[in-house]
């Protein structure tokens, strides 16, 4: 059966004439509907990561803080008192005896009698004692440009948090591709050696059974035996390879490190990565919206020290009430309107040195989203180019398992009719087993460097 796949950029296709015999090696891929295991993982990490739970909590905050920006143009109320004793200090004289005693002496005179008291004069402490004041003041800004920037800072601030959320996503679900990719890659070498395995001691038998017919020397067991050993010793290094790999996958959607990962065969989608080679870098991309994102807030930072002349006008109103020895009645409630304006007249040049930083603060900016796009579009291309090296790879891998499987085929039947030597065997084996192997690593090197290059084009598939 010959299955082909035409690439626009690469015109490559697969070719696998001995697939039932590769097939007893567990070398073939077996076509699935979806990843299902897979994305089960993308959906524990994007829930579970540590990471992203962080960067969704900065999220939450810069949503409060654009909430408390749109607060400050309502009208807030706040209430004072205060309560004072004072003994001493300035006083003012109000001589109203010298005023008014030489009239009622008259007065008494005049109408022959005492009707008419003399007083004395009165002096008056300044500092209010036993005095009290209580109030509700109601405040209100009428024109204040910084309030309606901040405003506007805050909002672009969720924004570019917001994009922080989605760039570490993207690459979350990247590393968790990776890693499970590394994961599969492990598991196929075990399954690749144990079948090794199996036909090495095959082969130590056969040889024994030579070795007691005349037909090897006794060396040849020990050779045998020492070809037994080297795949038992790559056995045990594979399948530390893969607890390594899934600790790691584990690690990154927060499950405990030992925890069992399942194996999941996932074809590689030729039509995907037909796309993929051809699309380009979206307007769209996470960090180019951040950069942009970054230089509006800059934009505006810029804009509210230029504005610096504007003034500021805000009301207030007081609702209270003051008076002595606690008293609360009629003449002691009050309420009282005001308004305030303020406006810079002369402050040594400060904002004119202001505007200047937000000038070259916005330069800067400018320049990180240039170097920022440019890093994007060469990150893109070799990464494309990635792909295309490691898909010819894929390719050229194939063509030498299948010419290693039909050679050490034909050499295991010529070692053991005795026409073929051990030597022979172990090199025929030690070629199937490098050509298996990289076979194997070629495919998932592919799928990864597939899962970075969707990464580069932030275009997600699940």
């Amino acid at each position: 059966m010959k299955r082909k796949y035409t690439l626009k950029q690469l015109n490559w296709s697969m070719r696998s004439p001995f697939q039932a015999f590769m097939l007893c090696f567990g070398l073939l891929v077996t076509p699935v509907q979806a990843q299902q295991v897979l994305d089960t993982y993308i959906t524990e990490g994007l829930a579970n990561n540590l990471v992203l739970q962080d960067k969704k909590a900065s999220l939450e905050q810069s949503l409060l803080a654009l909430k408390d920006a749109k607060s400050f143009f309502l009208p807030s109320m706040d209430f004072g008192a205060s309560y004072t004793l004072a003994e001493g200090g300035r006083t003012i004289a109000f001589p109203v005896g010298d005023l008014l005693n030489p009239v009622y002496s008259t007065l008494n005179k005049l109408t022959a009698s005492n009707k008419f008291p003399q007083i004395d004069n009165v002096s008056e402490q300044l500092l209010p004692d036993n005095f009290y004041d209580t109030r509700f003041r109601t405040t209100l800004p009428l024109l204040n440009t910084d309030l309606i920037y901040q405003q506007q800072i805050r909002k672009e601030q969720v924004n570019w948090t917001n994009f922080q959320v989605e760039i570490y996503r993207a690459t979350l679900i990247q590393d968790i591709r990776v890693a499970y990719f590394n994961f599969c890659a492990a598991h196929n070498s075990i399954s690749i050696l144990k079948n090794t395995l199996q036909l090495v001691d095959q082969n130590l038998k056969d040889t024994r059974s030579l070795v007691e017919n005349g037909k090897r020397l006794p060396a040849a067991v020990l050779r045998a035996e020492s070809e037994l050993e080297q795949v038992k010793s790559l056995l045990i290094e594979a399948e530390l390879k893969t607890n390594n790999a899934s600790q790691y996958l584990n690690f990154l959607v927060n499950r405990p490190l030992d925890q069992a990962v399942s194996f999941e065969d996932i074809p590689l989608d030729f039509s995907r990565l037909d796309q993929l080679l051809l699309e380009d870098l979206h307007p769209q991309n996470p960090e180019l919206r951040a950069m942009q994102s970054m230089e509006t807030i800059q934009e505006t930072v810029l804009k509210s020290g230029k504005n610096y002349w504007v003034p500021k006008v805000s009301t207030y109103a007081d609702l209270g009430s003051q008076g002595f020895d606690w008293s609360f009645d009629s003449q002691s409630k009050y309420l009282m309107w005001g308004l305030n304006f303020s406006m810079p007249v002369f402050q040594g040049g400060r904002n004119q040195n202001q505007i200047q930083r937000n000038v070259l603060g916005l330069q800067a900016v400018q320049r990180q989203k240039e170097l920022v796009n440019q890093k994007l579009n060469l990150g893109l291309q070799t990464q494309r180019n990635e792909v295309k090296t490691l898909l010819a790879a894929l390719q050229s891998s194939e063509k030498k398992l299948v010419s290693a499987s039909a050679y050490l085929k034909l050499v295991d039947k010529g070692f053991k009719d005795g026409s073929q030597s051990l030597l022979e065997f172990i090199d025929a084996r030690n070629q199937y087993t490098q050509a298996a192997l990289q076979k194997n690593i070629s495919a998932y090197k592919l799928q990864m460097a597939l899962a970075q290059l969707e990464r580069q084009l932030s275009t997600e598939t699940n």
